[in-house]
């Protein structure tokens, strides 16, 4: 019997938002950005850190899959995505995909 296989998609992607002036500004553009993402390609995505901090900022995405090709596609799609929307200077990114 063939088993089937998971494959979790993980994108960690920082931040850098200077023209934020206050936590409510950040959290504005941050639910916009997200739910953007989340409409766009039907992932998860939240904020994961650094959350009191004005102008930076970690958003996580991931993706459920059985192809890794596919998940890479989808995580490089949302990073292209992000850099388009110019809402903030993308400092690092990490990407994992977690066999199951």
């Amino acid at each position: 019997m063939k088993e089937n296989k998971m494959v979790v998609g993980v994108l960690k992607i920082e931040l850098r938002l200077p023209q934020v002036h206050s936590l409510k500004e950040k959290r504005g553009q941050l639910k916009k950005l997200l739910n953007s993402i989340r409409a766009t390609y039907h992932v998860s995505a939240a904020e994961v850190s650094n959350n009191d901090l004005w102008q930076d900022a970690v958003i996580g995405i991931t993706v459920v899959g059985n192809e890794s090709s596919f998940i890479n596609s989808v995580l490089d799609q949302i990073l292209n995505y992000v850099e388009g929307l110019d809402c903030g200077e993308i400092i690092n990114q990490q990407t994992e995909l977690i066999h199951l």
